[in-house]
């Protein structure tokens, strides 16, 4: 057994420069290798969080101006609508008036037209009813006058 514990201090004595190489390797890729790779990861991973962070921002921006400018044209739109509405109403109150007054020149034209056709017709009346007396006059005397001779 003294020889096995002298052959296995003999490898540790001999793994002792191969142990020291391997733990200074460790710390040598450590401190040059990892710890720089890992601060241009960590400044990667900083650069697309703040770019993703940004996009983000912006994409809310974008939307609330979307739906400011959907509003901003939903209330142009309406104030458009209630202007042509108003324009619709008005004109339709000028057509209104415009017919009333039409409609009442037509009636005085049509009053006019009916006295005046009274008129006509009552002096057509007296006119008829003297040519009618004149005529029975003369037809009486005509009869007379045959009747006499």
């Amino acid at each position: 057994m003294g020889a096995t514990l002298y052959a296995v201090g003999g490898i540790l004595l001999r793994a002792i420069p191969t142990f020291l190489l391997v733990i200074f390797l460790h710390i040598y890729l450590r401190t040059m290798f990892f710890k720089p790779l890992e601060k241009v990861l960590k400044q990667r991973y900083d650069a697309t969080e703040g770019a993703r962070k940004l996009a983000e921002q912006s994409l809310e921006r974008a939307s609330a101006k979307a739906a400011e400018y959907e509003a901003a044209l939903r209330a142009a739109r309406a104030e458009a609508y209630r202007a042509q509405e108003n324009l619709y109403k008005e004109l339709r109150e000028r057509e209104a008036a415009e017919l009333a007054a039409a409609r009442a020149h037509a009636e005085g034209a049509i009053r006019e037209a009916k006295e005046l056709l009274a008129r006509d017709v009552a002096a057509a009346q007296a006119s008829l009813a003297q040519e009618s007396d004149a005529l029975a006059v003369r037809i009486a005397d005509a009869l007379l006058r045959r009747s006499a001779a």
